[in-house]
């Protein structure tokens, strides 16, 4: 356990001195030289000469047997590949548009190409992928391993995604739903961090949330846990894609957004409506800012339920900003009990929209690596 609080602390924080990793661990001096001896006898770690406060040191980091990590990001058409070492620095990254309504094998074979073609191109080869993260724009089955529902993500039903992509890359692959993801990037290196009780609201094409819980992402017993796209908001309300009738979705969903625009503003997208809204036109930012009363009513109920300390708003929406927080806010106080809505902090993501899940599903890589490392070290 120690050796692995020693790996920790130089993954988290970079390259260390011996008497730093003291500091950072809470370790003795000697016991953090003996623990670097033995790390650095088992290739964990790389060794260099430093100058520290006019002194000679040695900085120790990870070393780069210690492999890459690679991310593979599917949004509803596209798809995002990233390469990383575990650190808030993505070394390289690349993108491919994707159909609409693609089937889970062109997004598996396209993504797969992707990362060979991204390795090669960053100099490295295959056998330096540790691991990969995967994730989808819809509710994971943890049990089964594949999309939780019939109406998201059709053409993705009934495959076993992971596997799939760990047999097309030659490399362990871990799964998880793209607003949780995004959650675990910010709670790493964002809005989150050091947050005990948060919630990331994804808001882009669909809204998703993701839930952090003890300073840790929670899914649920079967993984669907924050689908708050799909709460019911109006029982008498439109036919969601899900099957079911009023979600939240049908009301913040692009389609929606986009359908309350067509006849006075033609055909428009997503990044249209958003880039008008921060223009001043006042459908775009009128339609913007009923999604945003839309989203904080649903919202004020997780807040009666978690009583979170903050509230993060991520995806493409978050863009406009203001426009969309205040009326979020002026829900949630309306909706939600007064202490609670007192003491949550409402907040925009600190991430990019089209990297915090990208950083996410790095992090995610990063777990089944340090497992792996965890297994290793325990037989030094």
């Amino acid at each position: 356990m120690n050796r692995l609080r020693v790996l920790d602390a130089v993954r988290e924080h970079g390259a260390l001195t011996q008497v730093e990793i003291a500091g950072v661990t809470g370790l003795s001096a000697a016991t953090v030289s003996n623990l670097v001896k033995e790390l650095d006898a088992a290739g964990a770690v790389q060794l260099t000469p430093s100058i520290r406060n006019g002194r000679r040191a040695v900085q120790v980091s990870v070393a780069a047997s210690h492999g890459l990590l690679a991310a593979v990001v599917f949004g509803d058409r596209d798809v995002r590949v990233a390469l990383g070492t575990g650190g808030p620095e993505v070394l390289s990254q690349k993108r491919m548009p994707l159909p609409a309504d693609h089937a889970a094998d062109e997004g598996v074979t396209r993504g797969a190409r992707l990362v060979h073609e991204l390795v090669a191109t960053s100099g490295h080869d295959m056998g330096e992928i540790r691991a990969v993260g995967i994730g989808l724009p819809a509710p994971i089955d943890t049990v089964s391993g594949q999309v939780g529902s019939e109406g998201i993500l059709p053409g993705w039903r009934g495959v076993p995604v992971a596997s799939d992509m760990a047999e097309a890359l030659g490399t362990p692959v871990l799964l998880d739903n793209t607003a949780n993801l995004a959650a675990l990037g910010e709670s790493k290196f964002g809005a989150l961090q050091g947050v005990s009780t948060g919630i990331f609201i994804k808001a882009s094409y669909g809204v998703g949330a993701g839930l952090i819980i003890g300073g840790e992402l929670f899914r649920g017993s079967a993984g669907t846990a924050g689908e708050i796209g799909h709460v019911t908001i109006d029982e008498d309300g439109p036919i969601c894609r899900c099957g079911n009738r009023g979600c939240l979705d049908t009301f913040v969903g692009a389609q929606a957004v986009l359908g309350a625009l067509r006849d006075s503003h033609g055909a428009l997208t997503l990044r249209d409506v958003i880039a008008r809204a921060r223009d001043g036109d006042p459908g775009c930012r009128r339609v913007l800012e009923d999604a945003g009363r839309h989203i904080g009513v649903a919202v004020a109920g997780v807040v009666n339920l978690l009583n979170p300390e903050v509230v993060a708003l991520g995806g493409q929406v978050a863009r406009v900003g203001d426009l969309v927080l205040d009326p979020m806010r002026e829900a949630i106080e309306r909706c939600a009990i007064p202490s609670a809505a007192a003491s949550v902090d409402l907040r925009l993501g600190a991430l990019r929209p089209e990297e915090a899940d990208v950083l996410g599903a790095l992090v995610l890589a990063d777990q089944v690596r340090e497992d792996a490392d965890r297994a290793a070290l325990a037989t030094v």
